[in-house]
This record gives structure tokens, sequence and C-alpha cells, in this order.
């Protein structure tokens, strides 16, 4: 089956950009739910007994040593090394151009202001099932150490193979200055860092990627502790004329299909250019190991495809409405159109400027908001792992100015003992006054 051409704009709307259900959610949430609460009420044991069941694994220690980290680091192959320094450099770069800063105003009527403090501990979940994600550990801890967060722990599930986490995401862990990896992965570890365990301590926030599971123990335990986000499954979105290359646009389709329950969708104004991609995406897929094209496949014939559409403005008015992960621009000139973006993770502008280099070089974190959460969210970025604290340092003179206002508005909140505390403030002025 072919990855299908679209010309119902309604019936696009009502599926793929829909973004259709991947399973019964009551389902997972059962599931989750029972795993949180064990892992409340047996800590480490509970984590063991899940290590086993799900990834085949029996370990003692759920912590890695240091220097396993360090081994693995110093295993790499050289060009793979530099690879990931280079990326964890640009992406340091990048975010170091975000800091804001505390600041303190003073006036005559008293001082206002805000101290930015970074969170004292992180944790960074790590996939690690068919294809380790070493990148979305250093997309996550090198915005957290740009923040100031003092420990970032990570969490990855063991190799059946090794009894470890993958020996690349021990080495990024190395390289990009965490300070303890477990192994431990799925909703265990989840529940494992925003409540404690005996081994693995309480953070203050959870981010990073992973699967339903994953993401719905990131949800059940959010208030407990900071969620950053809650990225699902990746996506693509592509807009495209007739100006584009279509062996490029069906390389970018694939690149992000072949992750598992993906969805990828092309919107182009250009009928040929459709139906060039539907060909080239069946050539490439051929050429694809197995397991990646089968993945590949079910993401772009069941949650993907390509929809005709009569102009780029209605392609950018479906865009926002659908808000997708990562919406790349294959067009004419993507910078004049940068403007009609509303609700997007990530811009991609340009044949040159597509979205794999954003999973791994780039410099943005590629931790984004999936699941249409773009409408409201951000991709992980510094002030994911900083908060913010007030300042209020008001005087005398500022007191008798806005006092009556806060007295008046409590009074009509029906909060006496509010109006009361601005009152006593307010007679004992007069009273020096009256002295």
């Amino acid at each position: 089956m072919a990855i299908p051409i679209m010309t119902d704009l309604d019936a696009a709307r009502a599926g793929i950009l829909r973004r259709m259900p991947l399973d019964d959610d009551a389902a997972t949430t059962r599931v989750v739910a029972e795993i949180i609460a064990d892992v409340r009420q047996r800590g480490d044991n509970a984590l063991r007994e899940y290590t086993l069941r799900f990834d085949g694994v029996e370990r003692t220690a759920i912590e890695i040593p240091r220097e396993r980290w360090a081994a693995a680091a110093a295993d790499l192959d050289p060009a793979l090394r530099r690879a990931l320094l280079l990326a964890i450099s640009e992406i340091r770069r990048f975010h170091e151009r975000q800091l804001r800063n505390s600041w303190v105003e003073f006036g005559v009527e008293g001082a206002l202001g805000q101290i930015v403090r970074p969170l004292d501990r992180v944790g960074i979940y790590v996939p690690g099932g068919a294809a380790p994600l070493p990148s979305s550990l250093i997309h996550a801890a090198v915005p957290a150490r740009v923040a100031g967060v003092r420990e970032i722990v990570v969490c990855s599930p063991p190799q059946r193979a090794t009894g470890e986490p993958a020996a690349i995401v021990l080495a990024a862990a190395h390289l990009a200055g965490v300070d303890r990896v477990f192994a431990v992965g799925g909703a265990q570890a989840i529940a494992a860092m925003a409540y404690g365990t005996e081994s693995i301590p309480r953070v203050d926030t959870v981010a990073g990627p992973g699967n339903r599971y994953v993401i719905q123990a990131m949800r059940m335990v959010y208030g407990t502790v900071g969620v950053v986000s809650l990225p699902g499954p990746t996506e693509t979105l592509i807009i495209a004329d007739q100006t584009a290359n279509p062996r490029a646009v069906a390389a970018d389709l694939l690149a992000q299909a072949e992750h598992v329950e993906a969805s990828a969708i092309l919107l182009t104004t250009d009928q040929v250019l459709a139906e060039q991609v539907q060909q080239e995406v069946e050539r490439q897929l051929a050429v694809l190991p197995d397991a990646n094209a089968r993945a590949a496949r079910e993401a772009v014939t069941q949650r993907g495809g390509i929809v005709l559409v009569p102009d780029l403005a209605t392609a950018f008015r479906l865009a926002n409405e659908y808000g997708p992960e990562h919406l790349c621009l294959l067009i004419a000139d993507p910078w004049q159109y940068v403007g009609e973006v509303r609700n997007a993770g990530g811009v991609f502008l340009g044949e040159e400027s597509f979205e794999v280099l954003g999973d791994y070089v780039a410099g943005p974190s590629h931790i984004m908001p999936t699941e249409g959460t773009a409408r409201y969210a951000s991709p992980v970025n510094v002030d994911s792992f900083r908060k913010v604290i007030s300042l209020v340092g008001v005087n005398r003179a500022g007191l008798s100015r806005i006092g009556p206002a806060a007295m008046r508005l409590a009074e009509a909140e029906g909060l006496f003992a509010h109006a009361a505390a601005v009152r006593a403030r307010l007679e004992s002025l007069d009273t020096d006054g009256r002295d």
C-alpha cells in the first residue's frame, strides 16, 4: 500500500490531520497506574521486578557506576565521539543565548523584581528500545546544565545483551556531564524519579521523550513533580510547492516515519510533486532495512499521507490547526512565510535546513511538543529548568498609593482578614503621620 494522496480537505481534517488515536488509552492508563502505585510502595524491589519482566534483565544494583560511562566514551569510534561533542557544543551555544537574569527595580515607592533560580535536581528519561537515543540525553542535559541545574540524573532501560543502558547512551552521559545514570526504563522510571526510591533520588522535574506508557506516567505524576513536556510519538508536517525536490521530500517524510508510531504528512500545492513523492517514498522504502521499512510504511500509510491544497495560505492554515512537532518548509522562499506560523515545535526552512539536522546538531533541543501541544507548549529550553521567584519590597509611599485598592478588592472577594491586614498597615501610616 502506497502513501495516500488526498484531495478532499474535509476528509484530511477528519483523518490524518485530526490525529487518529493510537490505541485504547484507558488500557494504557490502567497499566501505568498499577506500576506507579507499585513503585511508590515497594521502591527498588518493584523496579528490579519490572526490569526483569519488561527488559529481560536481572540487576541487583540499579545505578550504573561512573567508570562504566567513561569506558563507554573511551570505546567510541573517534568520528562518533567528535559528532557527539559537536552536537553538545552547538546545543550549548544555542541555549546560552536564552539565559535571562534576575533583576530588581528600585523606585520611590520601593522595589520590585525577580530572582531566577535553577532547579536543584532534574531527571532525564532516555528511550532505549530498538533505537537508543543518546541525542535525547544531550538535548535535555545540555540545556539543563546551561540553566545551572545542580544535579542531573538519567534513567534509561538496560539492553538485554549487556544488562546496562546502551553503550552510546552511557558515552553521551559521560560527555554531557550528567551526575548519575540508572538502568531502569518505562513508566517505572518516571515513577521512581517522581517519588524517589532507595536508589533513585526524587527530582524536581522530568524531561525526555518516550512511548505511550512513559508519557502517560508523566501525565499521572505531574503535580508531584514537574514535567517539562509530554513528547509522544514523533511527527512531521511538510509544506512543499512545485520547486521542491521530490527525493528530498520523500526522504524527510521517511526520516520521521521510521520511528515507532510516528506520523508524516505532506501538504502540497502541486499535483505532479505529490505523485513524484509517492513514487519516491516507495523507492526509498525498498532500500531501507526491513524493520525500519515496516515502521515507516505503517506510519506513512496509516498515520500519514499527501494532501493536495489549493494554495500555500490553505497549507499554513491547516498546519496551524494541526500544530506539528516539526514543520518543514520546502518552498521557494520559506523566510517569506515565517510570519504565517502560529503553532509548531520547530520550523525548518528550506531544503538544506532539514529536520534531521535538528534531531542532532543544529542547536535547539529536539525534544519538542507533539500531539498538538504546540498550541501552547515550547521545545525544551533553558527556562524548562529554571524558576522565577518574585520580589516585592513596597515602602510607605507605595503602600499609601496601592494599599486602599488592595483593601477594596479583598472586601469585594469576601476575604475580610485580607482587608484587615491592609487596613492595619494603612492605619499605622495615619498614626505615624499624626505623631
